[in-house]
């Protein structure tokens, strides 16, 4: 390699640290703007993130985004954390935000020929006997965001791993050429990481019970017998990998005592929770209303009424029916506990609490909440928002975009002959394309943009604070882009095409939105298919 192209690659890699680090920014920034009651708890998190960027920024010699920090890291200076930022002051972070946004492109990595990727921060590392399959792979997982790269031997495979902790190894059973080697090198891989690094294995000669459990206890989450194809890998490294992190627990805490309400706020925060505290009972509604919490802690005893009565007047309201709700009080009598639990409680702890069965209990109730709201709310086969919710998040970034002034932008999509790909390849490979498209949406889109299943092979896709041109372009990168990709079947492989139509918010409801969203993704079909139509204002 030539001392250009070392240079070249060198500066490009530096070129994603600055990118990346640039994206954590504007996702807390989006976080921040998604709920009003995080400003005080984030405003440390964002300023530690916008000031590490200027440091790489400036390091590596990236003035546009440099630039764009020192405004954030400005602003913020002006803004106690205490509070909401002001008007000037949120006007003048929003101002360095666009800054920013201009400067992180999302649809290339400063390459005007070169086709775009979105790497995320950490590699997923594959380890398979047969090359040619994991060549393919890669460049399949290159298509979906990631960052992959393949290893000929455990040696390799093993000095990779010191460098850099994967998200997720694809690992052959056999590979090395010795049968369980690849068990072997993951064994000893596995006892130098504190937490494991998920691992899914395939094997096309040994499917026994006594392979499967020892390649289960080095970390195997799944284990394909016989070799699977790249399609259904690719899903699975999608579930194990971490890049788009897991959003704090909303927790409000309601106790009429100050030194136990700073004392949980101090244990919450420590396990990275995000949390509420209020001391007066009768202003749970409003709290209820700006906080919108997933998890409900109530004093059993307080001036004025009960924790068993807020919890009667929580449960009235339907969207707070299915939030857990713990009791917390000094009272020992089990009997008086179940009452309580039996009017709208689902756990009681005992004062004083023990911090880590108190976090032990939350992450639990948490997990279950989040897990039945998804049944209601996502649909099975891609985990997209349903149309049901789809439309309600669509009338939510209305009343925030005519609140805030902001733009808005609705698009439709549509599987181009997606009925000839059933009746070609059958009804599975379809299922399997509808997945890899939402998989494109959620890796190219930013995490405010919401994205739901309309239904078949329909998808709808809101994006908050987004003009029609800016709109138009992301979504008309990621037809051309998901065009590009080879759908296996079996021993073929074919390409798949969407059209598209984009409505932006005219101070219209939301199913006029939808219904002029809806005729330019009608245009799109009668112009051919596979492009984006903007639909006029």
């Amino acid at each position: 390699m030539s001392d250009a192209s070392q240079k070249e690659k060198l500066r490009q890699h530096f070129a994603r640290r600055v990118t990346t680090q640039a994206r954590v920014v504007l996702d807390t920034w989006q976080k921040i703007n998604a709920n009003s009651g995080s400003f005080p708890a984030l405003r440390e998190e964002f300023q530690a993130a916008s000031d590490k960027l200027v440091r790489y920024a400036q390091r590596f010699e990236m003035a546009d985004h440099a630039e764009a920090g020192n405004q954030i890291l400005k602003a913020v200076t002006n803004w106690s954390g205490e509070t909401a930022p002001d008007d000037a002051t949120e006007l003048q972070l929003q101002d360095a935000i666009d800054a920013l946004a201009r400067s992180t492109l999302r649809r290339t990595d400063h390459s005007d020929t070169e086709a775009p990727h979105q790497f995320r921060r950490t590699p997923v590392y594959i380890a398979l006997t047969n090359s040619e399959m994991a060549n393919r792979l890669i460049r399949q997982l290159e298509f979906f965001g990631f960052r992959a790269a393949a290893f000929n031997s455990a040696k390799e495979l093993t000095e990779a791993c010191a460098l850099h902790k994967p998200e997720t190894i694809l690992m052959d059973v056999n590979f090395g050429g010795a049968p369980n080697a690849g068990i072997a090198t993951i064994e000893q891989l596995q006892e130098r990481h504190d937490t494991p690094v998920p691992v899914i294995f395939m094997s096309d000669e040994d499917g026994t019970i006594e392979t499967r459990l020892r390649a289960s206890r080095c970390g195997g989450e799944e284990f394909f017998y016989p070799a699977v194809d790249p399609g259904q890998l690719i899903e699975k490294i999608e579930t194990y990998t971490h890049g788009n992190t897991v959003e704090p627990y909303r927790v409000l805490v309601l106790d009429d005592s100050r030194a136990q309400a700073k004392f949980m706020e101090t244990v919450l925060k420590k396990a990275g929770m995000t949390a509420h505290i209020i001391t007066d009972p009768m202003e749970i509604i409003h709290a209820l209303d700006t906080f919108s919490p997933e998890i409900i802690i109530l004093d059993m005893y307080m001036p004025g009424c009960t924790g068993m009565e807020i919890a009667r007047v929580i449960r009235q309201q339907d969207r707070f029916h299915s939030v857990p709700i713990i009791y917390l009080s000094g009272e020992e009598d089990v009997t008086k506990q179940l009452h309580a639990m039996s009017l709208g409680g689902d756990d009681f702890l005992t004062k004083p609490v023990d911090p880590k069965h108190l976090i032990a209990t939350l992450h639990n109730r948490g997990r279950r909440a989040r897990s039945l709201l998804a049944l209601m709310i996502r649909d099975s086969l891609t985990g997209l928002y349903n149309h049901t919710h789809t439309l309600y998040l669509l009338d939510q970034e209305i009343a925030r975009a005519r609140q805030k002034g902001q733009s808005l932008c609705f698009a439709m999509i549509d599987i181009d002959y997606f009925k000839k790909v059933n009746d070609t390849y059958g009804h599975p490979i379809g299922d399997r394309v509808i997945r890899s498209l939402s998989m494109f949406f959620k890796q190219r889109l930013r995490k405010t943009d919401h994205i739901g299943r309309f239904g078949g092979e329909e998808f709808a896709i809101i994006l908050p604070n987004t003009r029609p041109s800016d709109a138009r372009n992301v979504l008309n990168e990621i037809r051309e882009r998901f065009a590009e990709l080879q759908q296996p079947a079996g021993d073929r492989e074919f390409n798949v095409t969407f059209s598209c139509g984009v409505a932006a918010w005219n101070n219209d409801p939301a199913h006029t939105l939808c219904e002029r969203a809806d005729r330019a993704l009608y245009v799109s079909k009668e112009r051919g298919r596979n492009c984006v139509t903007l639909a006029d204002s």
